[in-house]
């Protein structure tokens, strides 16, 4: 996936095949590297589940940690957080009840506080660019 993706980067700037270094192509797009995307999409569905616009089949697969009764008195109830389950194996790890509740929990409470759809898309966008080119880890 990754080749496509630094082709049509180079594609759309017009670049050398040869430019091996795609990262400031993608920067100068504003384009997300891969693994920010699927963050990114991750916590957009996270978000919608949140104000309601989810399907749910989503909600049920989600935990908020308010919801448990032994976690409702911590910080991360408060914090709009969910339940990561427990997982021994990387493959567990990518699926969408481990993975959506983890990238979700890594954002920061304001973001997560927002209710309007597009200012959450547009601010978890540039919180997540940041991050990608600026060696910030989230």
């Amino acid at each position: 996936m990754q080749p496509a993706y630094d082709s049509a980067a180079r594609t759309v700037l017009d670049s050398k095949p040869r430019d091996h270094n795609v990262t400031p192509a993608l920067r100068k797009l504003h384009w997300l590297p891969i693994t920010e995307r699927i963050r990114c999409k991750l916590c957009l569905l996270v978000h919608k589940m949140f104000v309601g616009h989810a399907p749910d089949y989503i909600a049920r697969v989600l935990t908020p940690t308010s919801d448990i009764p032994s976690r409702s008195s911590l910080r991360s109830s408060s914090n709009c957080d969910f339940v990561v389950p427990m997982n021994e194996s990387k493959i567990g790890d990518r699926a969408f009840s481990v993975a959506a509740p983890r990238a979700w929990n890594r954002l920061p409470t304001d973001l997560k506080l927002l209710r309007s759809t597009a200012s959450f898309k547009s601010k978890l966008k540039s919180f997540l660019f940041r991050a990608a080119y600026t060696g910030n880890t989230v």
